[in-house]
């Protein structure tokens, strides 16, 4: 009994230490008091005047434009690389799959660094179709693990079957391929959106000038100080990437089930 009441202790001190910061963010992101230190009720004041600065407002309609269009562009790239590994001999298969999961253990940093490089060796401008670019590139990995385990489960026949019926290539892959794996693109594709919306380095390393996203900006008014609008914009972002979490895990149970 003291043992499992142990180990429930351990385990709340870890959520506790995880998620008390983003609490106490977010409760402060309602407090009257341009000081944290000090509560002087509850007010929706940071909130409205977030919606009034008109360089947040931008930054906030660039993020959410970049991360539709790569969330876009990487759900196709890497739904045709997944079928495309999928159609692929065993071997070659097995050493494409391992070559898409590098990427995803790289740090964030070497890919920023890395993009820009190859940015300025092109003489590519940098600003918001360079963060696209960027953020299509490290987003197709992430569909392409999500879509390959719904092509193992395919049935191998199908295909075959729907051309025997009369269906030509393009009809068995758009009427009964896709239907199946749909459920794998599309956790793809909110993965690649939740990316997006998140990322702060790559985005920091491939802009141009007079191109912010949230992240960016965030970081930018955090040198001046933390104010109770940088709760509010946190706490905004933070329910919406948790919003979309929670959208993905809900759509891999109810295929599970």
């Amino acid at each position: 009994m003291v043992r499992k009441l142990g180990k429930w202790v351990y385990a709340g001190l870890i959520y506790v230490f995880m998620y008390l910061p983003i609490v106490v963010l977010i409760v402060y992101s309602f407090n009257d008091s341009r000081y944290r230190g000090n509560w002087e009720g509850f007010t929706l004041r940071w909130y409205t005047e977030l919606l009034k600065d008109r360089s947040i407002m931008d930054a906030l309609k660039n993020t959410i434009l970049i991360a539709v269009l790569s969330s876009f562009g990487a759900t196709v790239l890497g739904t045709m690389a997944a079928i495309g590994i999928f159609a692929m001999k065993p071997k070659v298969r097995s050493f494409m799959v391992d070559l898409t999961y590098l990427p995803v253990t790289y740090p964030e940093i070497v890919i920023g660094v890395s993009l820009l490089a190859l940015y300025v060796g092109i003489g590519l401008p940098l600003g918001f179709w360079s963060i696209v670019l960027s953020h299509i590139t490290f987003c197709v990995p992430f569909v392409v693990i999500a879509v390959l385990p719904k092509l193992y489960q395919l049935n191998p026949n199908l295909e075959e079957a729907a051309m025997d019926l009369g269906a030509t290539p393009a009809q068995a892959f758009w009427k009964v391929i896709l239907p199946e794996i749909m459920p794998g693109v599309m956790t793809g594709m909110l993965l690649s959106f939740t990316l997006s919306l998140d990322d702060f380095l790559i985005s920091f390393f491939t802009t141009g000038s007079g191109v912010n996203t949230l992240a960016i900006k965030i970081y930018s008014m955090t040198k001046v100080g933390v104010t109770p609008k940088i709760n509010a914009l946190t706490t905004i972002i933070f329910v919406t990437i948790l919003t979309l979490l929670l959208v993905i895990q809900g759509r891999e149970k109810k295929v599970e089930k």
